[in-house]
């Protein structure tokens, strides 16, 4: 990326997040590093880059920031509505219904306002279809939640022997959310990785960070890139947690 290329991604970004011309030591360092320099590396698509920060204002209730960064990804073009949509589920099983709720409703909100700009009636979200739901069949659901688990994380699957493993991981994560369409696996790893970094969760943060890696749906290049959108958005104490992961998870990877 030259010179003229990073000044328009820069001036782009800013337009879109909602940032101002104040000058304290917080605002600068918001412009020059912030969006001068991180948003403007090239080792992740500014769709990536979403997913992270999106992740990280939702689950920290800041609420301007959800609302800028939610705004910015439907007028940017960078994200559309249903994948949107999709990622607040996914949001939800890792962060909790609550957040997801205010998440969701910032959504509808500004899916209204950049149509308002636009001068146009704002379209309803789309209706789905029970067919969205996966298999009806328990045993057939449960056999395909053990699958899934076991292609996700690369570990064997926990035994269903309370109701947080049967009824909530191996039916409901594994054997219905991480198979919806609507986000790419690679996608749901992205945002998987910074709930649970931010989670404090040193289990699920070393097991899907490894899983990420070790499967090569991300590389350990664009981990690092994860890691500083992360920390930019959730604070470099926690950032440090998720690279001291992605090294020990790197050392670690098959040969």
């Amino acid at each position: 990326m030259d010179g003229t290329d990073a000044t328009r991604t820069r001036a782009e970004v800013m337009a879109t997040a909602g940032q101002s011309a104040v000058n304290t030591p917080f605002a600068r360092a918001s412009r020059e590093f912030l969006f001068g320099e991180v948003w403007s590396r090239p080792g992740l698509s500014r769709r990536d880059r979403r997913w992270v920060t999106l992740t990280c204002v939702a689950a920290a209730d800041a609420p301007g920031p959800i609302e800028d960064h939610v705004y910015a990804a439907l007028a940017g073009g960078d994200i559309g509505l249903e994948a949107l949509l999709e990622f607040v589920l996914h949001f939800a099983v890792y962060c909790g219904w609550p957040k997801a709720s205010h998440l969701e409703g910032a959504i509808a909100r500004q899916w209204d306002r950049v149509h308002r700009e636009r001068g146009e009636e704002t379209p309803p979200w789309p209706l789905l279809t029970d067919d969205t739901l996966g298999p009806a069949v328990w045993d057939e659901r449960l056999k395909r939640g053990v699958e899934e688990f076991v292609d996700v994380n690369l570990t064997p699957a926990p035994p269903v022997n309370s109701p947080y493993r049967q009824a909530g991981i191996l039916n409901f994560v594994f054997g219905h959310v991480w198979q919806r369409a609507g986000l790419t696996r690679r996608e749901r790893r992205i945002v998987t990785v910074a709930s649970v970094a931010l989670d404090d969760s040193p289990l699920p943060l070393r097991t899907h960070v490894t899983a990420a890696l070790h499967s090569g749906d991300l590389t350990k290049e664009e981990m690092d890139e994860i890691v500083l959108q992360f920390a930019a958005y959730y604070g470099f104490a926690k950032g440090e947690a998720l690279a001291d992961a992605a090294e020990a998870a790197w050392e670690t990877r098959p040969a």
